[in-house]
């Protein structure tokens, strides 16, 4: 079980080797890798150049953790891995890893989709957007919240 909020890349596969390494109850590990998309904004508009990740350190971390802990009391996992970035980002480069590990694949691949719906709705990220117009703040997006609204309000 971690969380990290990082400025450095991470590397997926190491990440993946590492991860609930010799534990023989494990029978699925799911994963969720996010990129900076270039093609365009979250609203749909221009091209994207870079975008910037800010947080505030410490909160961030604590509530990536109480989400973790949510999952948890939801499926049962072996062991969870959320690795989150700050800082500015150009496209192609990782934002987020999330892995989880359970002994049946579907617990692996709700918790993992459950952790993405409400780390895009409940983690304290702010997202700047850099295109050939300038940059702009990213608002909360209504299909992320719904995503988030089928696994219900707790949390």
């Amino acid at each position: 079980m971690a969380v990290r909020v990082q400025r450095e890349d991470f590397d997926v596969g190491a990440e993946m080797a590492a991860f609930c390494a010799g534990d023989t109850s494990v029978g699925a590990v799911a994963s969720f890798v996010g990129l900076v998309r270039a093609d365009k904004t979250a609203e749909g508009e221009g091209a994207v150049s870079a975008m910037t990740l800010e947080h505030y350190p410490g909160m961030t971390e604590r509530q990536l953790e109480a989400i973790e802990a949510e999952a948890k009391t939801r499926w049962p996992l072996h062991d969870v891995l959320v690795i989150h970035r700050h800082g500015r980002m150009e496209p192609g480069e990782r934002i987020v890893l999330v892995l989880t590990a359970s002994s049946h694949r579907q617990a692996a691949f709700d918790a993992c989709a459950f952790l993405m719906d409400w780390l895009k709705t409940k983690a304290p990220f702010w997202k700047l957007e850099e295109t050939p117009d300038g940059g702009r703040w990213v608002d909360a997006r209504e299909s992320d919240d719904a995503a988030a609204a089928r696994w219900g309000e707790e949390g």
